[in-house]
C-alpha cells in the first residue's frame, strides 16, 4: 500500500498504526478534528468524520489505496463513510470490537459456554440484525439503551451498513481488549489492577468470573495494517489465543509484582473492568489462517504489567 488514510489514529494503538505505516514507506493521511497533531512525516486533514459535507470538502480530490477507520462507532457514521469514500478507495477496514459478541447487549447474540466465539455468531450481512435506534438523537439513544449496549450495537450496526452492497472491499477487525504501552494506554485499566494489587487492596470480581480475550497494542496495530493490505472480507477476530479470566489476570500481575492478589466478590458496575459474568472469548483461527499473528497473552503480559507498574500513581 502506497497511500493510506487513517481516521482517528491519534493515540494508543492508533498511533502505533500510523507510525508503523509511515515507517514502512507508506504515505499516510491522518483525518481527525485537529485536537492532536500527527507524527512527523504524516499528512493531516482536519475534519469531523460525522460531518459529511465537511469531510468531503476537507479531503478534496484525495484518493487512497486503503482507509483504516479507528473511530467508527455508529451506523450513521458508517453511512457517511460509504458515501464520502466511495470512489476514493477500493479498500476499507474498520476497527471493531469483541463487545459485538456480548450477549448482555443483544438477545440476538447467542454464545455457548466453553466454545470460543467465531465470527459467524454476529453476521453483519443479516438484514434482521439491524434494528432501528435513534442514533441522530444522543439523548433519546441514552434513554433507549445503556452505555455498553449503545457501544456494542453501534459497532454491530456500523458493520452491517458497510456490508450492504459495499462500494469497496471491506473488513472489520474485532479487537480483543488491548493492553500494554504503559502511559500510552489512556484507558488506565491495566494500571488499575497493578495499583490495587501492589497496594494490597482487593480487586472486585464476580463470584464466577468468565474468561475474556486480550491483545497486545503492537500486535493489533500490525493486524490492522496486514488486514488493510489483504483481500480478506468481513469480520476478523483479533486477539491472543489464550483467554484469561480476571483472577488469572490478577494472579499473573501479582506474580510479576512479587506479591499476592486479594479479591472481593462484586456484581454489575461494581466489578473491575475485566471481570465478566458471561461467556464470549473469541476464536482467532480465521485471522491466523489469513496470516495475522497474535502471541499468547502469557508471553507479553508480564512486560505490559511492568510498564503499567512503572507509572506514577497519579498517572495510573
Amino acid at each position: 500500500m502506497r497511500n493510506v488514510c487513517v481516521i482517528g489514529g491519534s493515540r494508543y494503538f492508533g498511533l502505533n498504526l500510523v507510525t508503523l505505516l509511515r515507517d514502512s514507506g507508506t504515505r499516510v493521511t491522518l483525518v481527525n478534528r485537529g485536537s492532536t497533531a500527527p507524527p512527523p512525516g504524516v499528512d493531516h486533514v482536519r475534519a469531523d468524520r460525522s460531518d459529511e459535507a465537511g469531510l468531503a470538502a476537507a479531503l478534496g480530490g484525495r484518493g487512497f489505496d486503503a482507509v483504516i477507520d479507528q473511530v467508527l462507532y455508529t451506523p450513521v457514521q458508517a453511512a457517511v463513510a460509504r458515501r464520502v469514500f466511495a470512489g476514493r478507495t477500493d479498500r476499507y477496514v474498520m476497527t471493531s470490537t469483541m463487545e459485538v459478541y456480548d450477549p448482555a447487549t443483544s438477545p440476538r447474540v447467542l454464545t455457548t459456554p466453553g466454545v470460543p466465539v467465531t465470527e459467524e455468531v454476529v453476521d453483519p450481512t443479516d438484514p434482521a440484525a439491524r434494528p432501528e435506534l435513534p442514533w441522530h438523537d444522543p439523548a433519546a439513544l441514552a434513554r433507549h439503551a445503556d452505555e455498553a449496549t449503545r457501544y456494542a450495537e453501534g459497532k454491530r450496526q456500523a458493520e452491517a451498513v458497510l456490508a450492504q452492497d459495499p462500494p469497496f472491499s471491506w473488513a472489520s477487525v474485532r479487537s480483543a481488549h488491548v493492553l500494554g504501552g504503559g502511559a500510552r494506554d489512556f484507558t488506565g485499566r491495566l494500571a488499575h489492577y497493578t495499583e490495587l494489587i501492589a497496594a494490597g487492596r482487593p480487586v472486585a470480581v464476580h463470584a464466577r468470573p468468565q474468561p475474556t480475550s486480550f491483545v497486545h497494542h503492537e500486535e493489533i496495530a500490525a493486524a490492522l495494517v496486514r488486514t488493510a493490505a489483504s483481500t480478506a472480507v468481513g469480520p476478523l477476530n483479533a486477539g491472543s489465543p489464550d483467554a484469561l479470566d480476571v483472577v488469572a489476570l490478577c494472579e499473573l500481575i501479582a506474580d510479576r509484582l512479587g506479591t499476592t492478589a486479594r479479591y472481593r466478590v462484586a456484581a454489575g458496575a461494581d466489578a473491575s473492568p475485566f471481570s465478566f459474568d458471561r461467556w464470549y472469548p473469541m476464536d482467532n483461527r480465521r485471522a491466523v489462517e489469513l496470516g495475522l499473528h497474535f502471541s499468547p497473552a502469557a508471553d507479553w503480559l508480564p512486560g505490559a504489567v511492568a510498564e503499567a507498574a512503572a507509572l506514577p500513581a497519579q498517572e495510573a
